[in-house]
């Protein structure tokens, strides 16, 4: 039998009591929705649909949250045909037979019901061993308890308890309750506690004389993440933690370029002149820049302080809040503000900053804006979650062949790193000397090399985007130029290049030729680069043609979730669910692959999980809903079972 920590157990359950009265408001519908089913619940109810819609009437968000609608369904098939639903409840709720059999019974019950019934309105039956375990906490809360995976392995984890099985198997229903057991055997023991709990109730309460709920009630508050603690209070307090570095010894810390990177100092100085806190959304909004750059940016520097310092650190399991904290404190922020966690800087280092660069602005010779932002290797690799191995071969790749196509599956990165490739190759981000156009259907010569446009005078001779970015590189021959053109393979290319098809090679670049429209010499410069990307998942396109394909050298970009950099980024979220996704979208992925009418080329690539700066199950709910599974849809058009079945596995990822 697994053992707990007691001490742990401890401090929990006294948080708890001294954030009582919040606790209660925000947690008092579980006593009232127990209640509801108790007085409502009647196996021989004469219409059965509308008793079983009043039993569950004040279950809340327990069986109805973004995209899982348990309740909806099951009320929903109870109309079509009310015996059956009756019967399923019935066998669900005889305590003589097995509870994991009657649970998977139910199970694969709601499924035959809803494609009998419900196919065409009910994408699934949302019949979870979460929601069938609510049904039975309903039924008989002085036995059962409200199981869910995350929170029972985040307390778990907490506590010391290590009979956790893996996600997906129904046995860790049964583990959940060995856990609550122990935990009700302290729980009982703390008369203030007891005493708290009773004297909240009111006749509209479940009197929970067991103390079931109250015991589940601190599971659920334990697991909770600290971004979850009272919107009015930043986190972390002084008596919580101080990193113990003052404004004298940050300001040394500040002058050390080996820590306080060209982009750390962006970041601090956007967050001092944005009055010293700010959500990432807002410095995003504000200045620019993803806010992925201001979240891991802050984390990274972070680290690099508490190994130049030694300074204290905040020890906790959360891998995302142990080191930011050095710099911030944080609190979520309300509905009416742009972004999810809002950072103030700690008063210390603003006070730091603030002397440096004044309420003027001004930057010291040390650390003073240059005119273009660098912009290296090693910034490329941090941005783009691209195999290192990868990166000095596709360079040389570039600057001999002139001409190269990043291809590959939707949401690897193409056109973000494209530019940032281009940036790498200049050293700095220089704006000027990237051009980024998308091509089309109707994109034609006219628009990109030169052609006639009417004007108020009737028809003009004009150039096009390609013509005049070529003499301004031709014009400045210590220079590289990039021009990045998305979707190359949308556009009729032959048509779109004319005669400057043969001038694009290496080999004829620098050498003239006589233009068709204005009988003019031109050349295409040898310190253009042309980067095109293109989709290998759009079915409507044919081939590139194979005039453009000599001319051009093809890189795949893969779906990279196991880059590092990648998976430092969505360990920085911490989150059991996105890692849960993240695993499944691996699967996918080899299932596509595998694919006859799909293969590598259709796989899911990480941009979908990309720029967000604090986990939040509406973001991760909307990627599965509006993004991966719509994609599915189209790809199984004709395979609408397996479709289906994986929507059922990703919606499973939020509902377990």
């Amino acid at each position: 039998m697994s053992t707990i920590n007691t001490e742990t157990l401890g401090e929990i359950i006294s948080a708890y009591k001294h954030d009582f009265d919040r606790v209660h408001r925000e947690e008092i519908y579980k006593w009232k929705a127990v209640k509801c089913f108790q007085d409502n619940w009647d196996e021989k109810a004469a219409d059965f649909p509308l008793m079983l819609d009043q039993a569950l009437g004040k279950a809340n968000n327990l069986l109805a949250s973004i995209n899982f609608y348990p309740k909806g369904m099951i009320c929903d098939i109870a109309k079509h045909d009310p015996e059956a639903v009756r019967a399923m409840f019935t066998a669900l709720f005889d305590e003589f037979q097995p509870v994991l059999e009657r649970m998977e019974n139910f199970i694969e019950n709601a499924e035959r019901l809803r494609l009998k019934y419900g196919g065409g309105s009910w994408k699934s039956h949302y019949q979870t061993t979460y929601s069938v375990g609510i049904y039975l906490f309903f039924r008989y809360p002085e036995k059962y308890f409200i199981y869910k995976y995350r929170k029972f392995k985040d307390f778990a984890l907490k506590i010391g308890f290590t009979d956790v099985p893996k996600k997906g198997r129904i046995e860790g229903f049964q583990h959940y309750f060995e856990m609550c057991n122990e935990i009700l055997n302290i729980v009982m023991k703390d008369k203030d506690l007891l005493s708290l709990s009773k004297n909240r109730l009111s006749a509209d309460d479940y009197p929970d004389e067991n103390f079931h709920i109250l015991t589940d009630d601190i599971v659920y508050y334990g697991s909770r993440s600290i971004n979850n603690t009272d919107e009015c209070v930043w986190w972390p307090s002084e008596e919580e933690y101080v990193p113990g570095i003052d404004k004298e010894r940050w300001k040394q810390l500040l002058f050390d370029k080996t820590i306080f990177t060209y982009d750390s100092i962006t970041i601090l100085k956007r967050m001092l002149d944005i009055g010293g806190e700010a959500t990432c959304t807002q410095l995003s909004q504000e200045y620019g820049k993803t806010k992925n750059f201001y979240n891991i940016g802050s984390s990274r520097l972070a680290r690099r302080v508490w190994k130049a310092t030694g300074c204290n650190l905040l020890l906790r399991n959360n891998e995302n809040s142990r080191y930011w904290p050095i710099l911030y404190v944080g609190k979520r922020a309300d509905k009416d503000t742009s972004g999810s966690y809002i950072w103030r800087l700690r008063s210390e280092l603003k006070a730091a900053l603030e002397e440096i660069y004044s309420n003027t602005g001004t930057e010291t010779e040390e650390n003073c804006i240059i005119e273009h932002e660098p912009y290296t290797k090693e910034y490329f690799l941090s941005e783009v979650y691209f195999p290192e191995e990868g990166y000095d071969p596709l360079v040389a790749l570039l600057k001999y062949k002139k001409n190269i196509i990043l291809q590959g599956p939707p949401g690897v990165g193409k056109t973000f790193a494209a530019k940032r490739l281009a940036y790498s190759i200049m050293g700095k981000k220089d704006e000027s000397k990237i051009k980024l156009i998308q091509f089309h259907q109707n994109y034609s010569y006219e628009d990109f090399i030169m052609g006639y446009k009417p004007d108020e005078s009737g028809f003009t001779l004009q150039t096009g985007i390609f013509y005049q970015f070529c003499k301004i590189a031709e014009n400045s021959p210590d220079n590289d130029f990039f021009i990045i053109i998305d979707e190359i393979n949308r556009g009729n290319l032959s048509k779109i290049f004319g005669e400057l098809l043969m001038m694009i090679e290496k080999d004829y670049r620098g050498e003239k030729i006589t233009m068709a429209y204005n009988g003019l010499v031109f050349s295409v410069p040898e310190n253009l680069y042309i980067i095109g990307t293109m989709n290998t998942a759009d079915r409507s396109l044919a081939m590139i043609d194979y005039a453009l394909r000599r001319r051009f050298s093809f890189y795949d970009m893969s779906p990279s979730l196991d880059n590092e950099q990648f998976r430092s980024y969505i360990q920085s979220l911490d989150n059991e669910a996105l890692n849960d996704l993240i695993e499944l979208v691996k699967e996918l992925n080899q299932e596509i692959a595998n694919d006859d009418s799909l293969g590598e080329g259709f796989c899911i690539g990480y941009s979908y999980f990309c720029n967000q700066e604090i986990f939040t199950e509406e973001w991760l709910s909307g990627i599965i809903e509006f993004e991966l599974i719509p994609m599915l849809n189209e790809y199984w058009f004709d395979d609408k079972t397996k479709a289906q079945n994986w929507a059922a596995k990703l919606r499973g990822i939020l509902n377990d």
